[in-house]
């Protein structure tokens, strides 16, 4: 059976409201876009647990992460839910295998720093693991970053412009690496960006969120076909 995560939340983040539903299967990513200020950021915020909603439900794997009828409201670490944040927020004291070990959590240095290099690994990158941060390239650090988040083994990820601090000859390799590494992965993953070719290559159901509402939902070619809004027009037409 293949693992899922369903979100129906409404939230307030700051004078936005914030209405939020989708459905991420293990199958494909989910691609949220919008235009700057639409409350991308906040929805990840939302599904992770560093936002509490006001009102409904999230559900993972069949377990309930937030119910807001029921007052469930399960902390960030104990959701099992990996994060990718946008600068990718590397400790420039640690080592490559020290800032991996450290998205391990608890348990003995030893294990954690068997488990981050188990994720190293899987992302061709183990060779890295004695290195300072501030010497990777963009492409690396984006790796190492991935990496850290998913030692834990997480049950979900999300991702936030995971491709926007790279330049453009690094962006072609590095989307096309990490399009095929989550469909491996076989996770729900959710990923927000303002770029209509990582939105392309990534290959997944996609939400449009607008003033903290989804205005739209389908695949890229869908969308393009039927846009419901300016920006929908503009986004799919590479505008």
């Amino acid at each position: 059976m293949s693992a899922r995560l369903s979100v129906d939340v409404t939230g307030r983040i700051g004078a936005l409201p914030l209405a939020l539903t989708l459905a991420a299967g293990s199958d494909g990513p989910t691609v949220i876009v919008g235009p700057n200020g639409a409350g991308k950021t906040s929805a990840l915020m939302l599904i992770l647990g560093a936002l509490a909603p006001h009102t409904g439900q999230v559900v993972l794997d069949g377990e309930t992460l937030f119910d807001g009828a029921r007052g469930v409201d399960v902390p960030v670490e104990g959701r099992r839910i990996g994060f990718l944040p946008q600068r990718y927020a590397l400790f420039p004291h640690l080592d490559v295998l020290g800032n991996v070990a450290f998205g391990v959590g608890e348990g003995r240095r030893a294990a954690r720093e068997q488990q981050a290099r188990a994720a190293l690994r899987s992302l061709g990158v183990e060779d890295l693991a004695g290195r300072r941060v501030d010497t990777l390239s963009g492409g690396e650090a984006q790796r190492v970053a991935l990496a850290r988040a998913l030692a834990r083994g997480p049950r979900a990820l999300l991702l936030d412009e995971p491709l926007a601090a790279l330049d453009v000859g690094v962006r072609r390799e590095t989307r096309r690496f990490l399009a095929a590494h989550l469909r491996a992965l076989a996770i729900p993953t959710v990923i927000v960006t303002h770029d209509r070719a990582d939105a392309e290559a990534l290959d997944g159901d996609m939400i449009v969120l607008e003033e903290g509402r989804v205005v739209q939902q389908g695949r890229l070619a869908e969308l393009a076909a039927r846009p419901a809004t300016p920006f929908v027009r503009e986004f799919a037409a590479g505008a």
